[in-house]
């Protein structure tokens, strides 16, 4: 028991060690120089032995920062368990040469234990917050935290899962066997509309499947640097096909009404024209590529979204899906049903320096914006860092709104009164 003890307080020291430290933005540039020209696995090697535990080190700190109802919850827990086991075996790699016999397939290895076994993160977090809200209701300082929180806890996941990816894909063989041109995740070449069409296929089969039709994909493509050719840019297609499906997709279950928070444009469009099977108005993608910035826009014709609901699409807490049932048994924890889907994929714009922005206008339908930058050289991680600035967002109360609210406005003349 002593030696337990010894050991976690060992490992909390090197967590309060590691925290101090700020994580190293890479630029998309940065990795495709580094795999295309160097692509040296020692050098990979000393930079992530220390860099990853910094991310770890900083995500884990700011955990402890949340609500204990909200720490102490069973996923929650599991959660914790699973980045406290992969920092302390990463440790393991501190003062580790290189040199020595092993070392480098060892660690490889090692990555892709983590990898897999962070792979459910993102839903065993959310059931954590189910668990929460279902023993303890819905506060709104509390919920203003848990959004904080997660934006920035999944954004360092994103970083983490990136990092990992590239080492393992660049070094396994050599050789991304499933897309040969890329660099490790990420293809100096991504042709954008390829990928848009991509994520329309898959996310049409699942339309097809639970609706029996689905709308057609209308897609223009302006190319203001070279007119006559596709539009290509360096990227991580996986990044860009998971916002694109997410905005796309046809989700299973009726998680709400059209008339209520929807943006799955096929699903809204479905549900408000199924009176009308046979003209149901298409999905429209515009893609365009400027000096600074690629740009798409993906327009559907599904009823819109009241403006004051916009901002709980993006909001953890206020998520309309019904609580799915997990499994113990199964390995897989479903993610369908839990509504990150939004707040995820806009984490996956700005994880580059871009953003993902929703318009809509209610009794037609909503557009949704997806903002990249044009040059990898600009295309820096945006990361979450662990300071002062941080702690206090968790330890001050919201302040008293400043502006009239409209729930205290008078209703009629009976409720003036008089001074």
């Amino acid at each position: 028991m002593k030696l337990v003890n010894v050991l976690m307080k060992d490992v909390t020291r090197k967590i309060e060690y590691y925290s101090r430290f700020s994580p190293s933005p890479m630029s998309i540039k940065q990795f495709l120089d580094f795999g295309r020209e160097n692509a040296c696995e020692k050098t990979s090697y000393m930079f992530l032995r220390k860099e990853l535990p910094v991310r770890l080190a900083n995500t884990m700190r700011e955990v402890t920062l949340l609500p204990g109802n909200l720490i102490n919850q069973p996923s929650v827990q599991l959660v914790q368990s699973w980045y406290s086991q992969s920092f302390e075996e990463l440790l393991d790699y501190e003062n580790r040469s290189p040199e020595h016999p092993h070392t480098l397939n060892n660690f490889l290895d090692l990555l892709i234990q983590i990898r897999n076994r962070h792979s459910d993160v993102v839903p065993t977090m959310a059931q954590g917050v189910i668990e929460y809200k279902e023993k303890f209701g819905f506060d709104p300082f509390i919920s203003s935290n848990v959004q904080y929180f997660l934006d920035r806890f999944y954004t360092s996941r994103i970083s983490f899962r990136m990092l990992i990816n590239q080492h393992t894909l660049l070094f396994s063989d050599g050789i991304n066997h499933a897309h040969p041109k890329h660099i490790g995740g990420i293809d100096p070449a991504c042709n954008v509309v390829e990928v848009v069409r991509d994520a329309y296929e898959t996310a049409k089969m699942l339309c097809e499947k639970y609706y029996m039709i689905a709308p057609a994909l209308h897609i223009q493509e302006f190319n203001s640097k070279n007119p006559d050719k596709p539009i290509q840019v360096v990227y991580v297609p996986s990044h860009l096909f998971h916002m694109l499906f997410e905005l796309f997709k046809a989700s299973a279950l009726r998680l709400v009404t059209w008339s209520g928070v929807t943006l799955n444009s096929m699903r809204a469009t479905v549900e408000l024209h199924e009176n009308n099977i046979a003209g149901l108005p298409p999905v429209k993608v515009c893609v365009t590529l400027g000096k600074e910035d690629l740009s798409l826009k993906i327009s559907d014709c599904g009823g819109g979204v009241p403006l004051r609901k916009i901002h709980r699409l993006f909001n953890y807490m206020y998520s309309t899906a019904p609580t799915p049932t997990l499994n113990p048994s199964e390995t897989a924890v479903p993610l369908a049903g839990f509504g990150y889907g939004l707040p995820i994929s806009r984490l996956y714009a700005r994880y580059f320096q871009g953003d993902l922005c929703l318009y809509s206008i209610e009794g037609v339908g909503t557009h949704a914006v997806i903002y990249l930058k044009a040059l990898s050289s600009e295309s820096f991680e945006r990361l979450p860092i662990f300071n002062k600035s941080a702690w206090r967002h968790y330890q001050l109360g919201p302040e008293a709104d400043d502006w009239s609210n409209p729930s205290s406005d008078p209703r009629d003349a009976s409720t003036f009164k008089t001074h």
